[in-house]
């Protein structure tokens, strides 16, 4: 699987895959669904975005993903 694996393709899936979430519709629900599905679009966005703003190299077929949960001003 590692060979013509490519990390930077893979990185800009995620960042696409935050960025739908972001556009994604809110269905026809209400109340308790309603908050359920908000919650798991925040959580969808989080990860995604996380992944899609980490640094990823790969190494002797190990594939590493940093990411830096610091804020900004502290990088």
């Amino acid at each position: 699987m590692a060979e013509g694996f490519d990390v930077d393709a893979m990185i800009e899936r995620f960042r696409e895959r935050a960025a739908g979430v972001k556009r994604r519709n809110l269905p026809p629900v209400a109340g308790d669904e309603r908050r359920h599905f908000l919650e798991q679009a925040q959580q969808d966005f989080q990860d995604f975005a996380m992944i899609g703003d980490a640094e990823a190299s790969l190494e002797d077929g190990i594939l590493r993903i940093t990411i830096d949960l610091r804020p900004p001003e502290e990088r």
